[in-house]
């Protein structure tokens, strides 16, 4: 029998999620990309950060939860709708009305009754299901991973979400694929047991239950981007990049000016010592 991986959904990106399926198993090395917020000068692209986040909007939300990104965020320095005349991430027009096409739960303050409501800039991204038990039952008994860190918590970051999001190819031949299932080589598993070829040659990577869900032109880029497999994986990379860490811009000016502060200090310390210790023997 075929091993199934760890976490499998049927939609979205489940497959994020990639512990590897026995000690055997052996994903290709992930593909090298050159990112732009990367090094300790590196800065988010605003307008990839808008185009990742409507290829999470569009493809991935309809499985995936980001339960610890908030509307607001999207409005904060460094976000993909930051701007710099609403200082108050919450006064920011644009992200009000991108939470407002969005359905959130609530209590009615007078009946009791769970009711619906627009998202305002308080809220955090809403879930695709409304317990576990329902994410469990539309995804073939497995439970979605939420996104929220996923760029941190994967080893390989966004290298491996890019390479996992491109990675599907047809299975060589000699692998038994079976039925609802999809051949990934970046994906960590054991296939040993459906490889019929040589054992010394088993093909790397895994298999998931979630289809290729990227496609050319399947997400429209208002600023004209082409919208290629490659373009959107890139742009989601960045954007679920950017989610694990959005005080990364904040974090690198600081550690940067705390480094040109250390740096004074130190010569001004040189000099000091000099100076006291001039005319002491040594």
């Amino acid at each position: 029998m075929l091993r199934k991986p760890i976490a499998l959904a049927a939609l979205g990106l489940a497959f994020i999620a990639g512990p590897a399926l026995a000690a055997g198993g052996h994903p290709a090395p992930l593909r090298q990309q050159t990112w732009g917020f990367e090094g300790p000068f590196g800065k988010f692209d605003q307008a990839q950060l808008q185009r990742g986040y409507k290829v999470y909007r569009e493809v991935c939300s309809a499985c995936h939860s980001m339960d610890l990104v908030y509307f607001r965020t999207l409005a904060e320095k460094g976000g993909p709708f930051y701007d710099a005349k609403y200082p108050n991430p919450n006064d920011n027009p644009y992200v009000k009305a991108l939470a407002a096409d969005v359905q959130v739960n609530d209590i009615d303050s007078e009946t009791g009754d769970t009711i619906q409501r627009p998202a305002t800039t308080a809220d955090h991204f809403p879930r695709p299901f409304p317990n576990e038990a329902a994410a469990r039952a539309s995804n073939g008994g497995a439970m979605p991973p939420d996104l929220s860190v996923i760029a941190k918590a994967r080893s390989g970051g966004p290298r491996y979400i890019y390479s996992l999001m491109t990675g599907y190819v047809n299975p060589p031949a000699g692998l038994a694929v079976q039925p609802g299932q999809y051949y990934n080589k970046y994906f960590p598993g054991d296939l040993t047991a459906a490889w019929s070829g040589d054992p010394k040659h088993v093909p790397p990577g895994g298999v998931l239950a979630m289809p290729p869900q990227l496609a050319p032109d399947k997400v429209g880029f208002d600023d004209g981007t082409p919208s290629t497999v490659d373009q959107q994986a890139k742009d989601v990379t960045a954007f679920l990049t950017w989610a694990a860490e959005p005080k990364m811009m904040e974090r690198k000016e600081f550690g940067f000016g705390a480094m040109i502060y250390l740096l004074l200090f130190s010569v001004l310390l040189w000099f000091s010592y000099r100076r006291i210790w001039r005319n002491v023997a040594h």
